[in-house]
């Protein structure tokens, strides 16, 4: 059974879901403008392995504290808050899968902690910025710092999403309340949030030459139709000593919810091996 909870981490309070109390610590962590929603097809059937597994809502996003100034916001507070998480639980190591924005806060804080992270899942995500065009990213922080996230969730049913792969559309026509579910996590978001990480995100950067020095098991997943990250994971692949990369058919941005046996058949076996050492 999957239970919520609120946790103090010392800056501030943060929602999650967990299931497996006792197991084997796993932490997931969701993407911008996600939330812990994100893992629900895949908390229980984790725990049934054994794992105690952890997804919170991260700061600005869900149930969690929102801070209203965009200073509170970086991958750098946001992996402070992961590894103050992992304390809290009483965690001194974790196995830490990250999605999208998640996988590059997983990629800093085992980077920054490397002790502390036992094996790492990278999942749909990058070792660096998302590439859109600039009067784009000014628009939409303006837009959430002076209208709201209502306005930005308007605009954007009338826009081409780069995420919205075939497999996202299918499961948006076939799923009742799908496309919705993806709109609901946007507007229980903090707009200083939004503003803050739509400009860090969209910043140039690149962190692949320090992927080099990640030493834990590190298994990247990513869906084959999710063209904006698919040549990034086969990067952080080649990069990182001993990674395993899977490609995974018929998914986009999300295959744990687009293609979750392929996901199960990826997930499970390399945690799985994890739990014989």
């Amino acid at each position: 059974m999957v239970n919520e909870r609120k946790v103090d981490i010392g800056a501030l309070t943060l929602s999650i879901k967990e299931a497996g109390v006792g197991g084997r610590p796993l932490l997931l962590v969701h993407g911008f403008t996600g939330n812990n929603t994100d893992f629900d097809p895949v908390i229980e059937p984790l725990a049934a392995r054994g794992w105690h597994v952890v997804a919170p809502d991260n700061r600005g996003h869900g149930h969690s504290d929102q801070p209203d100034v965009e200073a509170a916001y970086s991958l750098e507070t946001f992996t402070s808050d992961t590894l103050d998480l992992a304390s809290a639980l009483g965690w001194d190591t974790f196995v830490l899968l990250g999605h999208s924005m998640g996988g590059m806060i997983a990629q800093v804080v085992t980077l920054v902690a490397p002790a502390r992270v036992q094996a790492l899942i990278l999942m749909d995500t990058s070792h660096t910025h998302v590439d859109i065009d600039p009067e784009l990213v000014q628009l939409g922080m303006k837009l959430a710092r002076e209208e709201g996230l209502d306005t930005i969730v308007e605009i954007l049913r009338d826009m081409d999403d780069p995420l919205a792969t075939p497999a996202h559309l299918r499961l948006c026509a076939t799923v009742p309340g799908y496309r919705e579910r993806g709109e609901n996590n946007t507007l229980a978001c903090s707009p200083a949030m939004y503003a803050a990480m739509l400009s860090q995100l969209t910043e140039p950067h690149d962190r692949l030459r320090q992927l080099a020095s990640i030493a834990c098991p590190t298994l990247i997943l990513v869906g084959e139709l999710d063209n904006g990250f698919v040549a990034a994971s086969g990067r952080m692949a080649e990069v990182i000593p001993g990674a395993r990369l899977d490609v995974i058919a018929d998914a986009g941005h999300s295959p744990q919810f687009e293609a979750p046996d392929a996901w199960f058949a990826a997930v499970l076996p390399f945690l799985d091996e994890l739990a014989t050492r």
